[in-house]
């Protein structure tokens, strides 16, 4: 406001160039729809969508000057709600989004700070579009390592500063999202028509699942060894806890029953084994059997309900699973380990994840929290 820099009324939102590259279509339908615009500076977007297409809008900013710079200038404006806040806090507190998008202000947040909260905050079928720099005017191009480095942006008017951004791959972004239960539908290169201008920018089209996928860990069958495992549920105030195998699932703590184990006893050394919780045998309430057919070897697992443990999850030397994180039952991440996945709807029928078939014999009067 200092500068008096004049900023004209937008009549498109230009993700990377002006002019250049999709538009507001991308968003979908947006009349009468709850709408987020992340890090929205002046508000100049947010007060186009409400105008031209009827949209509900908070616009969100952690500046100061930005919200006041928007306060001025659209505060009279019916519509658009301005809000500042941090985002993530603003996030975890708000209620949920149909639609939510960003023009080049995600890389400025630690992605592993920011996406689960995204995350979180869109209803199910949701909608998240984003805009990350790629390559910069030098060609300086992205990094494969989740960490923030300088960047140099030019000022209106004359002038530059220097801030901190997370430049990524393609790859290493669409790896974030899906780790943190959203799926990448679609990514737009966009790429600055001025000449001797390397910069780069992608365009991220993202949902939020309705349903969460399974797979199969890999496309080998499991050794006939194998085939009695368990699977423990350990779910909390903090939510169900899961981990990431090596080979890129989800999945529950657990695995193969040792000669001479109890299926209580397995329960409670796998657990020790992957996460170094501590558990009793007398804590494990066992939930049924499923069987199912993995390249012509019947595979039986038992799902079990952990109902009291002690410690802390870490990653154990030498074990394939780690990560160990709390999810909400309503916001499980894609890419579930089969047999995690089986277990899982055997405890919550009602979860929305879609599996490999499998016949489940119940232990006991029932399946659920009781």
């Amino acid at each position: 406001m200092r500068r008096g820099t004049v900023l004209p009324e937008v009549a498109r939102v230009d993700w990377g160039f002006e002019g250049g590259g999709p538009g507001v279509e991308v968003l979908g339908e947006l009349a009468g729809r709850r709408v987020l615009d992340l890090g929205c500076g002046p508000a100049r977007h947010a007060a186009h969508l409400v105008r031209a297409h009827g949209a509900l809008v908070d616009a969100v900013d952690a500046s100061a000057g930005q919200y006041e710079r928007a306060r001025a200038r659209y505060g009279s404006l019916p519509g658009p709600r301005l809000v500042l806040a941090d985002a993530v806090e603003h996030l975890r507190a708000s209620e949920p989004y149909d639609v939510a998008y960003s023009v080049n202000a995600v890389p400025y947040i630690d992605p592993h700070r920011l996406l689960p909260a995204v995350a979180g905050a869109l209803k199910p079928g949701g909608r998240f579009c984003f805009t990350v720099l790629h390559t910069n005017s030098r060609g300086d191009g992205p990094s494969e390592r989740v960490a923030a480095r300088p960047e140099m942006l030019r000022l209106a008017g004359g002038g530059d500063v220097t801030v901190h951004m997370w430049v990524l791959t393609t790859d290493m972004w669409t790896a974030l999202l899906t780790e943190y239960g959203l799926r990448v539908e679609h990514v737009d290169v966009l790429d600055t028509p001025e000449p001797g201008n390397r910069a780069s920018y992608r365009l991220f089209r993202v949902t939020r699942p309705v349903r969460v996928s399974s797979r199969p860990r890999t496309g080998k069958p499991p050794v006939a060894h194998a085939a009695l495992g368990v699977g423990a549920i350990l779910h909390g105030p903090r939510g169900l806890l899961l981990g990431r195998h090596r080979h890129g699932t989800w999945e529950l703590p657990g695995g193969t029953v040792e000669p001479g184990e109890s299926l209580q006893e397995a329960v409670v050394r796998e657990l020790g084994e992957e996460t170094g919780l501590a558990a009793r045998p007398e804590d494990v309430r066992l939930l049924g059997t499923l069987l199912d057919d993995a390249g012509g070897v019947v595979r039986v697992t038992v799902a079990a309900r952990v109902t009291a443990w002690r410690g802390e999850p870490s990653d154990q030397p030498g074990e394939r699973v780690g990560r160990w994180r709390w999810f909400a039952p309503d916001q499980l991440p894609d890419q579930l380990f089969v047999c995690s996945a089986q277990a899982l709807t055997a405890w919550r029928p009602g979860l929305p994840i879609d599996h490999a078939p499998a016949h489940f014999t119940p232990y006991g009067t029932g399946t659920g929290d009781r």
